[in-house]
């Protein structure tokens, strides 16, 4: 079931926050409830990424890029994602979300968010993002003058440009190997 509460919650909790630079960070709290977990007694993976969701919405909002979306009638959509889990967050913990914009490139925009258990990372995932109209992707150049924002685009860390390159690499449409024990 979605969150409802979860998201509502996150919406009037960050009604007041600042604006953020493109570049700003976004912080929220939040705990494990039971609704969370899945049959390991640990949280979800699926809500985890529910959680992550949350927070870049309201980071959006916060940098100015729901307003544009908004104004222009685009839409926001995820076109890749990597997760790396390493902790696990057990039921009534209580954890720490980061989100943040690293860069972006010609077409897509590249979000990192991570987790964090006290000084401990649980989990921390890359997200390439897009924001789209009726005709495909919007260039970032074209969203940016939209919000205002005249900055320079910084160079992407080393581990995204890793990532790009070797997601590059994947064949799609997928494969599909046939099963020898399926008839």
């Amino acid at each position: 079931m979605y969150p409802f509460i979860r998201a509502a919650k996150e919406m009037i909790i960050s009604r007041n926050a600042p604006p953020l630079p493109v570049l700003g960070v976004h912080e929220t709290w939040h705990r494990c409830w039971p609704q969370d977990i899945d049959i390991f007694l640990e949280m979800n993976n699926g809500r985890i990424m529910t959680v992550l969701d949350f927070g870049r919405t309201v980071l959006a909002r916060r940098v100015g890029l729901l307003s544009a979306v908004r104004k222009n009638g685009w839409a926001i959509t995820m076109a890749g994602s990597s997760v790396r889990y390493r902790k696990r967050i057990r039921t009534f913990v209580k954890f720490k979300a980061v989100h943040r914009c690293v860069g972006w490139d010609d077409k897509f925009f590249y979000l990192d968010h991570s987790i964090w258990i006290g000084d401990e990372c649980a989990v921390q995932a890359l997200f390439r993002s897009a924001v789209t109209d009726k005709n495909g992707i919007v260039r970032p150049g074209d969203v940016f003058r939209s919000m205002g924002f005249e900055g320079d685009r910084p160079a992407l860390p080393q581990w995204v440009e890793n990532w790009i390159d070797a997601d590059a690499t994947r064949p799609w449409p997928p494969e599909i190997l046939a099963d020898p024990t399926v008839a």
